[in-house]
């Protein structure tokens, strides 16, 4: 009798225990990297103090766009540690649809409250490599949307790439997206604002804290694309 079965080699030649270690291991980082993208949003939007100026609401939008809703988009589909493990596939899809399109919402305004604060304070734009990164993944966001888009409408927009190969595309270029945002994030610590607000221990906290869930998310697409093996037996 001959069977062909699927897996990712991701484990392989783990004993039953060394499995089971391996699977809460990554069960506790997933969730881990939940806490620290809520963590980082919150936190980040106390020490705003939203409402004070124009200014005030740009880390607020951003924190919450690319630390929160793009994160917590990445991570339902994980099998280890998520909220909607209960959700089909289906449904999983639409709440990332959802959370992707909040993070270009909320980034937008995000923008808009920046360039404003700039023009009322007469400050030239883009002088900055916080400012430069963040419009280059804005701009990434936007393209990976399309991707998205792709994805979903194939028939629609007559392509002729196989599906599997789309989402391929689409999760490759997510991860750059997640992790050209990470690198924005981290820059944004060497801000005057952020400098004069955090220092310390503290401030090396906050500078070394967004690349944990970049590293779960990374672990996570590149686990979820590895190339499949077959077992004939």
């Amino acid at each position: 009798m001959r069977a062909d079965v699927e897996y990712s080699p991701v484990g392989e030649g783990l004993g039953m225990r060394d499995f089971w270690l391996y699977v809460w291991m990554r069960r506790a980082a997933v969730i881990a990297a939940h806490v620290t993208g809520l963590g980082l949003s919150l936190i980040i939007s106390l020490l705003s103090r939203p409402g004070t100026s124009l200014f005030s609401w740009h880390p607020v939008c951003m924190s919450v766009a690319y630390c929160l809703c793009m994160t917590e988009g990445i991570l339902l589909f994980s099998a280890e540690g998520s909220p909607f493990c209960f959700k089909s596939r289906k449904g999983k899809i639409r709440l990332h649809w959802f959370c992707q399109a909040l993070v270009l919402i909320v980034a937008a305004t995000g923008l808009g409250f920046m360039v404003a604060s700039k023009n009322v304070s007469e400050r030239p734009h883009l002088v900055t490599w916080h400012s430069l990164l963040g419009i280059c993944t804005l701009a990434a966001t936007l393209i990976q949307a399309a991707c998205g888009v792709c994805v979903i409408f194939p028939k629609l927009l007559r392509l002729t790439l196989p599906t599997q190969r789309l989402k391929l595309y689409h999760a490759t270029c997510g991860l750059v997206v997640y992790l050209l945002a990470t690198v924005t994030v981290m820059s944004a610590m060497f801000s005057d604002w952020f400098q004069a607000t955090v220092k310390g221990v503290a401030w090396w906290a906050f500078l070394l804290l967004p690349l944990f869930p970049a590293l779960v998310v990374m672990n996570q697409i590149t686990n979820g694309y590895l190339p499949r093996k077959k077992i004939t037996s």
